[in-house]
């Protein structure tokens, strides 16, 4: 099976106080996460709080983690958008940056019909080289593609090679999985759904959860492709409460202040995101000790 690793994690941005990307830090962030179980990175995607970083701010971020980590992490640009124009332009830009692949979400808030969303993709896959993931989140974009355009866009554009798949439609991804390319790479979107997802034919997981548990998450995968089915259900088991914990309220809040608990420079968040409350907190201390010593 193709793939670009067991887990890619959608990394956190840290901002300083006053509200600046703070380059150092991600820096940090990444290097830690690659020594913990992480295969690759996803940078300025929505855990990374993307929607708030100017195209420039993002394309120096990519620079950074590829400086911090070396050349031979993977690591995937957040460069879509809900504008076609401004995603095919920053596509191009972040192909000097150093990021293997890039990732275009299904565009949020115009509700485009199944043909928009296919010129969509088509457009920013035709403006690089570089191979294009599709994101499918429709808790957060009000939009969906479907297997049929999905399958439709890995035939016509060759570059068009995975999907992040976080619909949480288990029969919609088996479909994707049943009638796409033999290579087409399918990741898991939803940490809880990691395991039921490589059941039907996924190779991965672009992670929250990561994070804090990476190398257990990356020990799930990889033992499930190896035929462990035993050992892929176990780690399911262990890992399920700090799945579900970490998205009590708003990602990345839960999981960007458990960074900071594990004494990571997670930074502050940039509105409207805010820091977690004394409540939401101890919350959120109480499930990283279950795994981690803090």
């Amino acid at each position: 099976m193709k793939t670009w690793g067991a887990v890619l994690t959608a990394m956190i941005t840290p901002f300083t106080p006053t509200g600046e990307v703070d380059y150092a830090a991600a820096g940090t962030i990444a290097k830690y996460l690659v020594a913990n179980g992480s295969d690759g990175l996803v940078i300025a995607g929505s855990t990374g709080e993307g929607a708030v970083m100017s195209t420039e701010e993002k394309l120096e971020l990519f620079r950074t983690v590829r400086a911090a980590v070396g050349p031979d992490i993977h690591l995937v640009g957040n460069t879509g958008s809900n504008d076609t124009r401004k995603s095919v332009e920053f596509t191009r830009a972040a192909a000097a940056t150093g990021v293997n692949a890039c990732m275009a979400v299904v565009p949020y808030y115009n509700k485009p019909t199944q043909e928009g969303s296919y010129r969509h993709f088509r457009e920013i896959a035709a403006a690089t080289d570089l191979p294009i993931i599709l994101y499918n989140v429709p808790g957060r974009t009000a939009s969906s593609i479907t297997p049929e355009t999905i399958v439709r866009l890995a035939n016509d554009a060759e570059n068009i090679v995975a999907v992040k798949e976080a619909s949480g439609n288990l029969v919609q991804i088996a479909e994707i999985a049943r009638t796409a390319p033999q290579d087409f790479m399918i990741y898991s979107g939803d940490d809880s759904l990691t395991l039921p997802i490589l059941s039907v034919g996924g190779c991965g997981v672009i992670s929250v959860v990561g994070h804090v548990v990476g190398k257990e998450l990356n020990e799930l995968v990889t033992s499930f492709l190896a035929g462990d089915r035993e050992r892929a259900l176990a780690l399911h088991k262990e890992l399920l409460p700090i799945m579900q914990e970490m998205f009590f309220i708003a990602n990345p809040i839960p999981i960007k202040e458990a960074m900071g608990l594990l004494g990571l420079p997670a930074g502050d968040f940039r509105l409207p995101l805010v820091h977690a409350d004394a409540k939401e907190m101890q919350r959120i201390r109480d499930i990283v000790a279950k795994y981690r010593n803090i």
